[in-house]
């Protein structure tokens, strides 16, 4: 099983991002995926969540309307595009995989938003 995030880096308050996550080594289709991110010196908090086949998103309070979570069950990848960005959303960001029990996570992509 692996997770590869990509797409992190700086950015500039206000700016936008695009993450994406590669699956491979499970029936990713079968999967809920999430994105979550942990800042320097704090827990790893749940940011978006997408169900198996795509019908339904749940996203953290504090980026509801701009972030936004998607994925593709023929390509299995699952992005994360964030917009309207601020120096808060700086964290590692982490890709998940759950089901039943199984949970799979990521390497993590970093993301810096600082002027």
């Amino acid at each position: 099983v692996q997770l590869v995030e990509s797409g992190g880096g700086l950015v500039q308050p206000g700016g936008s991002l695009r993450l994406s996550c590669a699956a491979s080594g499970f029936t990713f289709s079968n999967y809920a995926m999430s994105w979550y991110r942990q800042a320097p010196g704090k827990e790893r908090d749940l940011v978006a969540f997408i169900s198996s086949v795509g019908g339904i998103t749940n996203y953290a309070d504090s980026v509801k309307g701009r972030f936004t979570i998607s994925r593709d069950n023929d390509k299995n990848t699952v992005d994360l595009h964030m917009d309207s960005l601020k120096v808060e959303d700086t964290a590692v960001y982490y890709c998940n995989a759950v089901r039943l029990g199984e949970d799979y996570w990521g390497q993590g992509t970093r993301v810096t938003v600082s002027t």
